[in-house]
């Protein structure tokens, strides 16, 4: 029977005969069917010594099911496929919030006065203190956004 094993988003083992969902990162992913072993007439037959053993014409030289090899590899394809998609809108979304910080932080060392909207509602001229601790958060967006993606720490690390 086909085993699975892998550590959910909570941190919890889950133990299934079906693959795990999508969102499991592949580090996640503790045990496969396919890396347990299968016992083959190969191996029964030298156990049982030299003189039981099968021709080599009645061993079978595949133990996978074409179709299903087939069908693994379309999905493993189109789950490539939705990473890749993925990691290419959270680049776009980073080359995006790179630019438009740039042209922030640009316009706060300009030195021209920049109005604000307060919670009434009401424009206000930001203040010296204001204006710094904006360019202090502009300035971390783009050393985050603009430069190469740093790995994420793991979820529980401390």
């Amino acid at each position: 029977m086909a085993q699975w094993q892998w550590i959910d988003a909570t941190g919890r083992k889950v133990f299934s005969d079906t693959a795990p969902p999508g969102n499991i990162p592949e580090k996640n992913i503790l045990k496969r069917p396919a890396a347990a072993p299968m016992a083959t007439p190969v191996d029964n037959a030298g156990a049982q010594g030299a003189a039981a053993a099968k021709p080599a014409s009645a061993v079978p030289t595949q133990s996978v099911d074409p179709k299903l090899e087939a069908k693994r590899k379309e999905a493993e394809k189109a789950e490539a496929a939705r990473r890749q998609a993925q990691q290419d809108l959270r680049d776009k979304a980073r080359a995006e919030n790179c630019e438009r910080a740039k042209r922030s932080l640009a316009t706060m060392n300009s030195g021209v006065r920049i109005r604000t909207t307060n919670a009434n509602g009401e424009s206000e001229v930001m203040d010296d203190n204001a204006r710094a601790a904006e360019m202090r958060r502009i300035q971390s967006i783009v050393q985050s956004d603009c430069g190469p993606e740093r790995p994420r720490p793991a979820v529980g690390a401390g």
